[in-house]
């Protein structure tokens, strides 16, 4: 993958670089950064061994107060430690670390400027990213579509990277807390890593269950109204232990009540 490959170009001697990118901004890690690092760290292996990325082609941020931790670019995740924190502000400029932040960093960055996020996921799982070849909007096959703000949709293809793909994803996340990115994969956020995450996961699980029921010859699955998906979507804001109306399995919607790191 082109993304993957710069990204891997990009890693290489990103340490020995540090002097020409401004060490005078750099500063000593906090130890409420150290603890979210270790998180993100554990998320981004996790999007690894789930399967929803193949080597280093994600990425994985999360937000502690105006800074954004964010995976580094070309670097394994299972090869990152404490030492290889790497951090920037809203603005981008790196002040954490000395390795290049992940080059997806606008599509980020765009994210958390415009919504409450405190973390974001962004993968290049198959099914989602197979279903985001084919349709402009992830049909409503499951209620789980109400936990990400209703019918997922699919960002215009942009290359990666760049501003343009950034804006196209910000449409598409329009009262939405995931979407698809069209030839791409996908992106989502949360209060937090685990709920960035979870609603990921539920993205690539209801693009497989899509494509399952419609490899059927001679049918087509039944799908769900909009005002099903809203009524799920409301139910499922008081799923867990501390709402009132259990439910089946999936994450919470709505984009907040799950803690963060701030």
């Amino acid at each position: 993958m082109a993304e993957q490959r710069r990204d891997q170009r990009d890693g290489r001697g990103a340490r020995e670089s540090a002097g020409a990118m401004g060490d005078a901004r750099r500063r000593s890690v906090r130890a409420e950064e150290a603890h979210a690092w270790g998180a993100l760290v554990a998320t981004a292996r996790r999007t690894v061994s789930d399967g929803l990325v193949v080597g280093t082609s994600g990425n994985v941020s999360v937000r502690v107060g105006d800074t954004v931790l964010v995976t580094p670019s070309g670097v394994p995740y299972d090869r990152l430690a404490p030492a290889d924190t790497v951090g920037v502000d809203l603005d981008g400029r790196q002040v954490l670390g000395t390795l290049l932040p992940t080059s997806e960093l606008p599509m980020h960055l765009a994210v958390y400027r415009t919504t409450d996020a405190h973390a974001v996921v962004h993968t290049h799982a198959v099914h989602a990213t197979a279903v985001s070849t084919l349709v402009p909007e992830l049909p409503s096959v499951h209620y789980m579509s109400g936990a990400l703000g209703g019918p997922v949709r699919v960002a215009p293809y942009a290359t990666y990277g760049t501003e343009e793909l950034a804006e196209n994803m910000l449409r598409a996340l329009t009262d939405r807390s995931a979407c698809l990115l069209q030839n791409h994969g996908t992106i989502a956020y949360g209060t937090s890593l685990d709920q960035a995450f979870d609603r990921t996961a539920q993205l690539e699980w209801m693009c497989r269950l899509w494509l399952t029921a419609s490899s059927v010859p001679g049918l087509s699955p039944t799908l769900l109204t909009g005002e099903q998906v809203a009524e799920a979507g409301e139910r499922l804001r008081g799923y867990g232990q501390g709402g009132a109306r259990p439910m089946g399995k999936g994450a919470r919607g709505g984009g907040r009540g799950e803690g963060a790191v701030r």
